[in-house]
């Protein structure tokens, strides 16, 4: 009996939305199917290196360009629109095709609104069922929640009661599409293993703020007496590594590597995307936040989770390393991690 083939297509901003869809790859195969990967940039070149023996294809990129300036980031990302539409609609044609010639039996979207079919199961995956954006909120979650209405179910990984890690983003007091909590999604595992590090620090996001983020932690941490673990957040061919006094510097660590890394890490700083913060609640980690500048989602997720003492946080250009002794009055996010049936959330591919 032929494999279903259903198309796994995640976002590229930065690498979040790619490493959160590899324990539904996984899953997929565990179930018998066959999981085919279509997005563009660093999240294509993530999970080809991820899962090297996967079929592969292209999507249009979205070509988004960020401000360096905090105040102006949603209005560079407004005035780019017109190009972000027209990719949408470029990659609903190339799914389109996909799903003809390469026999392709149901969707799963992660944040690529063109990425749909109306003739097989269409997922799309979020947590933000209401989009902060500043005075703009109603408008881009109504525009969102129209979107979304489009696919045939939407995912959301997180838990459905409280408490929760998505907050009033991924709650609505009435949804109108259908809806499934299927738990948060993170790669790793717990793992007891000895203390190698004081700190990993995990960058992550679209240029140029991964970037500045980068020349103000290294610098912050060049005379530092403890071990650290420094990983810039940048895929190339092949992983680069150098030390700096006590600070160990990978361009990128994945799989088992980055697992056993942070797993053998005292702390974790990292920025406050959904993913990573999945991965530290998975992790039982003690964590400091440092929100990318002007994007509302993770400047909310830091001060919900920060203000109930469950992380440390603070602003980028707040960052010293004296608001890391924070750390001491959190308790790390600890959370019951039930195991998702996800035999019942593949239900809708196993009905065509």
């Amino acid at each position: 009996m032929l494999k279903k083939r259903i198309l796994v297509a995640p976002l590229n901003w930065g690498l979040g939305h790619a490493t959160r869809g590899i324990p539904i790859i996984n899953e997929l195969i565990r179930q018998n199917f066959e999981p085919v990967i279509a997005s563009d940039g660093a999240a294509l070149k993530l999970l080809q290196k991820e899962f090297p023996d996967l079929e592969y294809h292209i999507l249009p990129e979205y070509d988004i360009s960020y401000s360096k300036k905090e105040v102006f980031f949603k209005w560079k990302l407004l005035l780019q629109t017109p190009k972000i539409i027209a990719a949408i609609k470029k990659e609903k044609k190339v799914t389109e095709e996909l799903v003809r010639s390469q026999n392709i039996s149901g969707i799963i979207s992660d944040n690529r609104w063109g990425v749909r079919h109306k003739k097989i199961p269409s997922v799309f995956i979020t947590h933000q069922l209401k989009v902060l954006s500043g005075s703009s909120t109603f408008f881009s979650s109504k525009l969102q929640q129209k979107l979304i209405s489009k696919f045939t179910e939407c995912w959301v990984p997180d838990f459905e009661n409280t408490p929760n890690l998505s907050g009033e983003m991924g709650h609505l007091v009435k949804t109108p599409f259908p809806v499934k909590y299927i738990g948060p999604l993170s790669r790793f595992s717990k793992l007891q293993l000895p203390i190698k590090y004081k700190y990993a620090i995990v960058l992550s996001g679209p240029e140029p703020q991964r970037g500045i983020l980068e020349k103000l932690l290294l610098k912050e941490f060049k005379d530092h007496s403890s071990p650290i673990l420094f990983i810039r957040g940048v895929l190339e061919k092949e992983s680069k590594t150098e030390t700096m006094g006590n600070i160990r510097i990978y361009n990128y660590l994945l799989g088992k590597e980055l697992e056993e890394a942070l797993n053998g890490s005292e702390h974790i700083i990292c920025r406050s995307g959904y993913t990573s913060i999945m991965d530290i609640a998975k992790l039982e980690k003690k964590a400091f936040l440092i929100p990318t500048p002007g994007q509302p989602e993770q400047e909310y997720l830091a001060k919900k989770l920060s203000e109930n003492a469950l992380v440390a946080s603070c602003d980028q250009n707040k960052f010293s390393l004296k608001k890391l002794e924070n750390l001491k009055n959190t308790t790390g996010l600890r959370f019951d991690f039930l195991t998702t049936s996800f035999s019942s959330v593949f239900a809708l591919f196993q009905s065509e």
